[in-house]
């Protein structure tokens, strides 16, 4: 019964933080401080209550994960009232975030789909002349959401496949990684650092208990498809000139190198989701911290013409360039202790896919290098204006980086201790829905 209760306990906190919001509506000031509030309330709670769910075979990391990237992700926007409605939301899908780790075969399938629509419905509003609406996008959620509803109605071999159809636009694989592009460049406010966060968390989670049970054939094809579209990703990444298209490529790459791990060992664990959690992360500080220019010198601005801003704005420098080592897979962070705990752990079948994912790793990382190096150094515009990171920037950049390092250096055996049996069955329960 208890364990029936939790899972409503951790998703209550948050949906009572949105009506909150909702009734602080006037006050952009008060909505964040809110938001923020309901983030680290939750983030409390989890540590109170985790012990007592039973872990999954991706361990009880993404249940953490969810709430630092809402404080992360409310804390870096800029008080607006066009923030408000973002910072609401961002409290809504954490809610539904946690329900989805935690409700088993009941309910998380069920606010996995909501979770979906819900973007698909804020892709289809929120678009812009520099961010046209993406009907591509659009239809990737779309097939997330059949895919879902088959995974509970059908039976194998349609529910293995449907479900990997959906868990292939949530942790994002080619030919179905549009709809993770489109919400890290569409979603306004708050919503892209978050949601590169969650997405790829729940879609870890369900493969988790999907891979085992999936047919060696489709395992081959997944792995197939995982070195193509990481090779894709990279070389899209070095291929962009907008951020957050570079940004959003470069972690699709990192994130089919994953796939490829998860499907050469047959299943996911906590290793998994120390990668999963470490490239969402990254990514969505890398966002943080391009807001901050954003903030300063217009939504539209070109990076090539921004520079200089070590000597200037040097908080900013230190922290970015952190993070920049971070993303790009350079010990002691999350990237790094992620790739080589599956590498050291799950040996990977096939050198040359070897060579390949790593070839991928490498190339996606020279885009964070270029764009490190394009911002912080080179010559100073005397026409700018410099502005070093207010308090609130300066909070969530810390929280990513620090973070990051507890990733890279924190045993595994935080996120997935020993089971008693009453949970593995617990557990076994909520594999159900997946088969």
């Amino acid at each position: 019964m208890t364990d029936m209760v939790i899972p409503w306990v951790l998703a209550g906190i948050p949906f009572a933080g949105s009506l909150v919001c909702l009734a602080f509506g006037s006050d952009p000031y008060r909505v964040r401080m809110c938001a923020v509030g309901s983030s680290v309330i939750s983030l409390a709670a989890t540590a109170v209550v985790a012990n007592r769910l039973p872990i999954p075979p991706d361990g009880l990391l993404p249940l953490y994960l969810l709430p630092i990237a809402a404080v992360v992700a409310t804390l870096g926007q800029p008080v607006h009232e066009h923030h408000r409605l973002a910072w609401t939301l961002t409290l809504i899908f954490l809610g539904l975030g946690m329900v989805v780790l935690t409700g088993g075969n009941t309910f998380g399938p069920l606010c996995l789909i909501l979770i979906m629509l819900m973007i698909m419905f804020l892709l289809y509003r929120h678009h812009t002349t520099l961010w046209p609406i993406s009907w591509w996008g659009i239809g990737s959620f779309g097939v997330g959401v059949v895919g879902a509803g088959l995974s509970l109605v059908a039976g194998p071999p349609v529910s293995s496949v449907a479900s990997l159809a959906t868990y292939a636009v949530l942790l994002p694989l080619m030919p179905l990684h549009d709809g993770y592009l489109t919400a890290l460049t569409r979603l306004p406010g708050s919503l892209p650092p978050f949601i590169v966060v969650l997405l790829p968390v729940l879609g870890l989670h369900g493969l988790a208990t999907a891979m085992p049970t999936m047919p060696n054939e489709f395992v081959a094809v997944v792995s197939l498809l995982a070195l193509t579209s990481s090779l894709y990703g990279a070389i899209k990444a070095l291929a962009q000139s907008r951020v957050r298209l570079l940004v959003g490529y470069g972690s699709v790459s990192f994130f089919s190198i994953l796939w490829w791990f998860v499907a050469g060992a047959h299943t996911a664990t906590p290793r998994a989701a120390v990668l999963a959690g470490a490239v969402g992360l990254a990514t969505g500080g890398l966002l943080v911290a391009w807001q901050v220019i954003r903030t300063r010198y217009g939504d539209d601005v070109d990076p090539q013409a921004v520079s200089g801003l070590a000597a200037v704005m040097p908080k900013y420098a230190v922290l970015f360039s952190l993070l920049g080592l971070a993303a790009m897979g350079i010990p002691p962070f999350g990237v790094f202790a992620g790739f080589m705990g599956l590498l050291l752990t799950a040996p990977p079948s096939s050198t040359i896919g070897l060579f390949i994912a790593l070839t991928a790793w490498l190339a996606a990382s020279w885009y964070i290098m270029q764009m490190v190096q394009q911002l912080l150094f080179g010559t100073r515009r005397p026409d700018l204006r410099y502005a070093d990171l207010r308090h609130p920037e300066f909070s969530s950049l810390l929280i990513v980086v620090l973070a990051l390092l507890a990733l890279g250096l924190a045993p595994i055996s935080l996120y997935s201790s020993n089971q008693d049996p009453n949970k593995t069955a617990a557990t076994e329960q909520s594999l159900a829905w997946n088969r």
